[in-house]
């Protein structure tokens, strides 16, 4: 297991700011965040093969781009903030976070979301020297296009689009671009879940729509088997032929990847009969390590031909539960009798694979698969930029000051008008050890500070430092689908020094311990924490897990 320090960046610097002397008393002080992770299957990985997932934990709906010899990857992130993780490879598979797109205040407000709302399905494309992100922010704005010259920021403030819909993805052609989006069909929904795919002009150099809207595909593969949620859409063109893929199915088991082809750019589109090109939905629900809910793919044509795709699964550990949310696999695309091939059906995902014929590079510095663990000291004038926070902060609540983060109190969990004092981290195995170093001495009752772990605003737990009933406990905190807490269990600890407070995850169980001086101790030992699961929790994201600080 490689072991790392963490990479320091620019996401959510405007965060920065000096605690005030008099908000002192409420500041929890962390000295050191560490993770240790490893995956569940313990796939033998042989020489010139990769990992699947590249990018493991909640890295859902991934859209690739090749520029030259370099590839980029953007990950939607929902009313997380920084959002929208941009990433640079060499050669698909190792993969190095270099910016988040939206990384300032100023750009969305999240303000009022739930945690898997807002920033959906983002695409990534370039032409003529810049980068170019298509993104629908539900409930906030609608969709929306930003720009970059450099993939890792700063990227420009949202250019508004006028349509409804979600999932846009532009289409180059030669020097002009067209939107492909999610919008409803143009005709009364004959079910729930019936949509369209649409395509219309967009004027990049004005920054507007242009032309007419033409609808591509109604409903999905077969209008009469009543598709749900066509969305996804990506245009690409080889040999004469426009290639239209998309996902169908829903983001669940019943999640694929379908192709249609058309001899003009706005059809008319015919399925393949080989549809679906992706998904997991016809294999045995009971096999081992399961790869479930593939689909929202991309493709991407190497510097020497070859063809690859990006999409999403998951990684259930048992009866269809995850915690750490979809994740981002790899896999080659074959080309037959003119249509796409991602994987035969009844084929499992492989966890392992060979590379791309493509430079092997440089090892990421911070790892995003296979086993690896690292640890963040906050010595640097930056938190890292895999930190991540809930809805865009009104105001500051952190800094980094002599070697240790410092939070002081904002808005409580659960208030969707305000951005809690937390900063975490993406939980990316189902085994994992997540520790901190804190100094925090609470005052009054209602006041903590630890580790909290967040699935959502209704779907968490708080392992702190706290004070309860004029005593100060360590305490364990949870809250299942619900819009208070319960205290699971406490004990009472002397904190005129460090308290380590530390997490172990394994599949769907959690234990917390905690070091006073040389003394370690359990305080519970096999939490149930299915409660985090999306398949419990709801939602689209994984968990988060970093330090946080609330007070009455």
């Amino acid at each position: 297991m490689r072991r790392v320090t963490g990479q320091i960046g620019t996401g959510a610097a405007a965060l920065l700011t000096v605690i005030s002397a008099t908000a002192a008393a409420q500041v929890a002080r962390f000295e050191r965040f560490t993770y240790e992770g490893r995956t569940q299957e313990q796939a033998p990985l042989s020489s010139g093969q990769y990992r699947n997932p590249i990018l493991s934990g909640y890295y859902p709906d991934p859209s690739v781009t090749r520029v030259g010899d370099d590839y980029y990857l953007v990950n939607s992130s929902f009313a997380h903030f920084p959002g929208l993780p941009v990433f640079h490879s060499k050669n698909l598979v190792d993969w190095t976070q270099i910016g988040n797109a939206i990384d300032r205040p100023d750009q969305l407000d999240l303000t009022g979301r739930r945690v898997s709302e807002a920033v959906f399905a983002p695409d990534i494309s370039y032409h003529a020297g810049v980068f170019y992100i298509a993104n629908t922010c539900v409930s906030c704005g609608g969709n929306f296009v930003i720009t970059a010259r450099d993939p890792s920021g700063p990227w420009s403030q949202p250019i508004w689009l006028p349509f409804e819909g979600i999932d846009p993805s532009i289409f180059w052609e030669g020097d002009r671009a067209y939107i492909i989006n999610n919008r409803a069909p143009n005709e009364p929904p004959r079910y729930d879940g019936h949509r369209a795919l649409w395509v219309q002009e967009y004027d990049w150099r004005a920054g507007k729509m242009v032309g007419e809207s033409t609808q591509l595909v109604n409903g999905g593969v077969d209008l009469a088997t009543k598709p749900v949620w066509i969305e996804g859409p990506h245009l690409l063109k080889r040999d004469g032929f426009y290639y239209l893929t998309a996902a169908e199915g829903g983001t669940g088991d019943n999640h694929s990847q379908v192709v249609f082809r058309a001899s003009a750019l706005r059809g008319p589109f015919t399925p393949y009969s080989g549809n679906p090109i992706l998904t997991q939905r016809d294999l045995a629900a009971g096999r081992a390590h399961p790869v479930t809910s593939a689909g929202h793919a991309k493709l991407v044509q190497t510097q020497n031909g070859d063809w690859w795709a990006t999409f999403l699964a998951t990684r259930p550990y048992a009866d269809g539960h995850y915690n750490i949310g979809r994740e981002t696999f790899l896999l080659p695309v074959t080309w037959r009798d003119g249509w796409p091939h991602i994987l035969e059906r009844g084929r499992a995902i492989p966890f392992t694979a060979p590379r791309p014929r493509l430079p092997a590079g440089p090892a990421a510095t911070l790892p995003t698969g296979d086993d690896f663990g690292y640890v963040d000291e906050f010595d640097g004038g930056k938190l890292a930029m895999q930190w991540i926070g809930i809805r865009t902060p009104r105001q500051p609540f952190y800094r980094l000051a002599g070697g240790a983060l410092e939070l002081r109190p904002a808005a409580r969990f659960g208030d969707l008008s305000g951005t809690p004092a937390f900063l975490g981290r993406r939980q990316q195995h189902h085994v994992a050890t997540i520790s901190t170093v804190l100094r925090f001495d609470p005052h009054r009752d209602g006041a903590r500070a630890g580790l909290a772990a967040v699935q959502n605003d209704r779907s968490l737990l708080e392992f702190a430092v706290a004070r309860v009933d004029g005593r100060t406990v360590v305490a364990l905190y949870q809250r299942d689908l619900a819009d208070s807490d319960t205290l699971v269990a406490s004990a009472p600890v002397d904190v005129t020094g460090t308290v380590t407070l530390t997490i172990r995850a394994d599949g769907g169980t959690m234990a917390f311990d905690y070091t006073v001086g040389r003394q370690k101790r359990t305080l519970t030992d096999r939490l149930d924490s299915t409660f985090l699961s999306t398949q419990r929790a709801g939602g689209f994201v994984g968990t988060v897990i970093g330090p946080f600080v609330e007070a009455p």
